[in-house]
């Protein structure tokens, strides 16, 4: 009988699973909604039908399943699997890893988002072989996960490698959705790219940024970089203050945690190029000698997929203890 993982990653919006062998590779990938009603009490039994509606159009058991991996955005207890927060489902102190096990009568692993993506990109992405990693994910928010000889890196509580709630503005910064302001998430982010360009538009009237505005109503993170593409002036100006709180971020993360590699991935990191090499230009600016000749700077491969892969890695390596 062929074996499987299944992978779940949970996002605000939609809610990603996979089907995924032992070695990585996905066999079926599908999404449902993620439906937030009601504090998100149908999230689980939405995810436990989708399962079985799969296993049943593949003519497969359940016996067929070695386990469930999920990634949940917000800190989650990596022993109990308790989300002690998740602010875009509204779940509290939610014992997910109980309640899906229940759910699927499947054992489950939970762990968070954001550390499901770096261990899907040191297994099967751009930080594939190596063993010290931080994957950084620039989406709405900043996201981070860190990596240490292998094992993931979870804190007292389970909110280790929130590199996005960083300070890098001491003064008159952006209000961030924590609480507190000057976050590198305000900065660095899709949300962080819309809220520099915003504050200093109206002194540029000649940018084709001002022209998106006055045309479409809003701005986005990629109107800019489109902007800077094309050597808009302002534009460019609004990458290079990204790029310098990014740089000078990851190179402080870098100096205390020496990683062989960082990834940068989530949607911004769609830019390519543009961005890695101005974000590389402050990494080096700001990072200690034997960081700058030691760590790698790559954009994220596995795109949308980073999330259900490294949660079935978290299976994979829970089997092995």
């Amino acid at each position: 009988m062929r074996k499987w993982i299944i992978g779940i990653d949970l996002g605000g919006t939609t809610t990603k699973l996979a089907f995924i062998t032992l070695e990585g590779e996905i066999t079926y990938k599908w999404e449902i909604p993620t439906d937030k009603r009601a504090n998100g009490e149908n999230v689980v039994s939405d995810i436990s039908t989708a399962i079985n509606q799969k296993l049943n159009e593949l003519n497969a058991s359940k016996e067929s399943i070695i386990g469930i991996g999920m990634g949940c955005p917000g800190p989650v207890d990596e022993t109990t699997g308790i989300v002690y927060e998740a602010i875009n489902i509204g779940w509290t102190n939610y014992p997910l890893q109980e309640e899906l096990s229940n759910a699927t009568c499947m054992p489950v692993v939970i762990e968070n988002d954001a550390n499901i993506a770096a261990l899907g990109e040191m297994w099967k992405g751009a930080g594939s072989g190596s063993k010290d990693l931080v994957c950084i994910t620039l989406g709405t928010g900043v996201g981070g996960g860190v990596i240490v000889n292998g094992s993931l890196v979870s804190g007292a509580n389970g909110a280790a490698g929130e590199i996005g709630h960083l300070t890098v503005v001491t003064e008159k910064g952006f209000r961030c959705n924590c609480g507190k302001t000057g976050c590198l998430e305000t900065v660095a982010s899709a949300t962080g790219f819309v809220n520099l360009a915003m504050e200093h538009l109206d002194e540029h009237p000649e940018s084709k940024i001002t022209h998106i505005l006055k045309h479409n109503g809003y701005i986005t993170a990629k109107d800019v970089i489109d902007c800077a593409k094309v050597n808009d002036l302002y534009a460019t100006e609004i990458l290079n203050r990204v790029s310098f709180y990014l740089g000078m971020t990851l190179a402080n993360v870098a100096n205390v945690l020496n990683p062989e590699k960082i990834v940068i991935g989530g949607g911004v990191s769609k830019a390519g190029s543009i961005l890695l090499e101005n974000v590389r230009r402050f990494f080096e600016e700001y990072s200690f000698i034997r960081v700058k000749k030691s760590t790698q700077l790559s954009i994220a491969t596995l795109g949308n997929d980073a999330g259900v892969i490294g949660a079935a890695w978290l299976v994979k390596s829970h089997l092995n203890e």
